[in-house]
């Protein structure tokens, strides 16, 4: 127990796959302008990592390694990560049509976000079991929705505020994930 406890905690917040492992930045930067769609991609982005990890890990372990045809992962994991965007895409857009509008071209890009790849490639290099890879993608998707929530905190702030015209829109959040990197760098003793 306190084994995955630990797990979760060094991927939610110690090694954060957005902060630590720099992944994921193309949704973090894209959809981090409101909370409310930060809060549903961060969602979109742990279910999907949640199932692709799971997916993953059976397909390594029980297909992958016994016939000693590891190096297929990535191909393979690409495959099943495409496939479940598009069930998840073809879900929310079936029930929620305004949330599927607002999340716009980045839920696609689900496919591609390296965050979830990241997340089934730490799980098989450390020969993690079904129940650590559980763990571990919950931990990579509480993670990263909640960089992804504070952040978008941030920017709607620093839409309020007056910044130099030179340094509104992406300049602004670069330094801002900067900032929030170096305070989560604080939390590398804890595990």
């Amino acid at each position: 127990m306190n084994n995955l406890i630990s797990i979760f905690i060094l991927m939610a917040i110690v090694n954060n796959i957005v902060l630590a492992k720099f992944l994921g930045l193309c949704p973090f930067f894209g959809v981090s302008k409101k909370l409310s769609n930060a809060l549903s991609m961060g969602l979109a982005v742990t279910l999907v990592m949640l199932i692709a990890s799971i997916s993953t890990t059976v397909i390594y372990n029980y297909l992958l390694v016994p016939f000693q045809v590891e190096f297929m992962r990535i191909v393979l994991y690409i495959l099943v990560i495409a496939s479940l965007v598009q069930m998840v895409e073809l879900a929310i857009k079936r029930t929620n049509v305004a949330l599927y509008n607002s999340l716009g071209i980045y839920l696609p890009l689900i496919t591609t976000n390296c965050a979830v790849l990241g997340v089934a490639l730490i799980n098989s290099t450390e020969n993690y079991t079904i129940l650590q890879s559980t763990v571990s993608a919950l931990g990579g998707g509480v993670g990263f929705s909640l960089v992804l929530i504070i952040m978008s905190g941030i920017r709607e702030k620093l839409e309020l505020s007056e910044a130099p015209e030179s340094m509104e829109g992406l300049p602004i959040a670069f330094i801002t994930a900067a900032m929030l990197a170096l305070a989560f760098l604080g939390f590398r003793g804890m595990i």
